[in-house]
């Protein structure tokens, strides 16, 4: 087959591809800009859970942020999950009676240890609203709570998941998690249609009416899920509360990673189950980012323009500086590269993170009983 014959064979569904990209993304951005944030009377009691393993660092950065918070009912609680650094003392060390410090048994062997934690949290919780938050994030602003409690209230569900400002020491890496969360999921449709595939969450930080958590258990529901925020927005859909996606970015900020090395290896872990957790599924999707992102480019100067007014506008929309989208096509040979050697470790079990095991397959598919699974919305 000639190169002529092959580019008349490609560019239609290539093109395709690129229009739906920027019809899902656009709806986005418009999505984001029209909600709307009517403070509910009174300020329902809120619980912060908050997951820490080897998080010293970062709590030490977090921590103040919300003892600076002005919201009139709120307790948090961190549980600490058999960290090796100073994370408990850092905890025992703050002087704030609304923080509870937890400690407690390794996770069983079946639970995924974010899940455990946040689960054993939730046992402890006594707030109405719940307020899931990575220890790496902070809050930008003292009425912080106030406003995430407000724009949750003033959603279409009992679920909202936050889109934060995310930062850190791999921007060419990061800025593929908003890319992917801003033109993967069309979050307009999430509420208004039934699918529960069409759905997900950011774990980073999310919120969840307390009555709504108890009544489905949604950490007992995916406890081996290593993409738990994806397999809980499913879940969750699949019982009739989907999630909305809340513009936080002037409140929370995400501080990814340390290091480029610290990125590889956290976004490592979730990459190839992302793309199905599976030889075939892998295999398959891979092609399709290879096809979209590397092959389309050489094919025609429209798709060159097309790739970077997509990361333009998905890094203006999450704060990127300019430079990270003039770099676009290294973010995007990044990506590949990050994806084939996420299956690599994955097919050699040899992915691990914190000292834990990581699963080196995807949970079976989502179901309305077995909700599990991932898109590329989900971080590390």
């Amino acid at each position: 087959m000639s190169f002529e014959t092959a580019r008349l064979l490609l560019i239609p569904p290539l093109a395709l591809a690129h229009a739906s990209f920027w019809g899902i993304l656009l709806s986005n951005v418009a999505y984001l800009r029209r909600q709307r944030s009517t403070p509910p009377e009174p300020l329902p009691s809120l619980s912060v859970c908050i997951p820490a393993r080897n998080e010293a660092e970062n709590l030490r950065r977090l921590l103040p942020t919300l003892q600076s918070q002005d919201y009139p009912n709120v307790e948090v609680l961190v549980w600490d999950d058999g960290s090796e650094d100073a994370t408990w003392e850092v905890l025992t060390a703050a002087d704030d009676p609304r923080l509870t410090a937890l400690q407690g048994s390794p996770p069983p062997a079946d639970w995924v240890g974010k899940v455990h934690a946040l689960y054993q949290c939730t046992r402890r919780a006594s707030g109405d609203c719940y307020l899931f938050l990575d220890a790496d994030a902070e809050l930008r602003r003292p009425d912080a709570l106030r406003r995430l409690v407000a724009r949750h209230a003033s959603s279409d569900t009992s679920v909202s998941s936050g889109f934060p400002r995310l930062t850190g020491a791999a921007l060419l890496l990061v800025s593929l998690v908003p890319h992917a969360l801003l033109r993967s999921l069309p979050w307009a449709l999430v509420t208004r249609t039934r699918t529960p595939t069409l759905s997900a969450l950011n774990g980073q930080c999310w919120l969840i009416d307390g009555d709504t958590y108890h009544a489905h258990e949604p950490h007992a529901a995916v406890q081996d899920a290593v993409l738990e925020d994806v397999a809980i927005g499913r879940y969750l859909k699949s019982k009739g509360h989907p999630p909305t996606l809340l513009d936080v970015q002037d409140l929370v900020t995400v501080h990814m990673y340390a290091d480029f090395g610290a990125a590889w290896r956290g976004f490592r872990k979730n990459a190839y189950l992302l793309l199905g957790g599976t030889v075939p599924k892998f295999l398959g999707m891979h092609a399709a980012f290879v096809l979209t992102w590397l092959v389309a480019p050489l094919l025609s100067l429209w798709f060159v323009a097309s790739l970077y007014g997509l990361k333009l506008v998905t890094d203006r929309a999450s704060g990127m500086p300019l430079w990270i989208s003039v770099l676009a096509p290294v973010s995007y040979v990044l990506g590949l590269a990050l994806q084939f050697d996420s299956a690599i470790h994955h097919w050699s079990d040899r992915v691990t993170w914190k000292g834990r095991s990581v699963p080196s397959s995807a949970p079976p598919p989502t179901s309305p009983t077995d909700p599990v699974g991932g898109t590329p919305d989900s971080t590390g």
